[in-house]
């Protein structure tokens, strides 16, 4: 299995923090931080390696909440430390 530290992790959502209006832009699914949430987890899903069998499912239209959830259960297990991810993933809230 392969596992991820803080340090890429930070980096993965740094990278798309900062891309946030194109990534956006080019994907309107939702509200903002929906977005930016669904491109997080297509990163580490992929990053990780996941098979089918292993990505979340949804039932019916996925919310900022069930993202985030989502994110949390593809880390379960594949951090090399304990990290906080909801610090990084706060992030992707709306700017004021």
């Amino acid at each position: 299995m392969i596992m991820i530290s803080e340090k890429e992790f930070e980096k993965i959502c740094t990278g798309i923090s900062k891309d946030r209006e194109s990534i956006c832009k080019h994907n309107p699914i939702g509200t903002e931080e929906e977005t930016l949430l669904w491109m997080l987890l297509g990163v580490l899903i992929s990053f990780l390696s996941m098979s089918e069998i292993e990505t979340p499912c949804f039932s019916g239209k996925p919310s900022k909440e069930t993202y985030r959830e989502a994110i949390s259960f593809v880390l379960k297990n594949r951090k090399t430390s304990d990290f906080d991810e909801d610090e990084y993933l706060n992030q992707f809230r709306p700017i004021d």
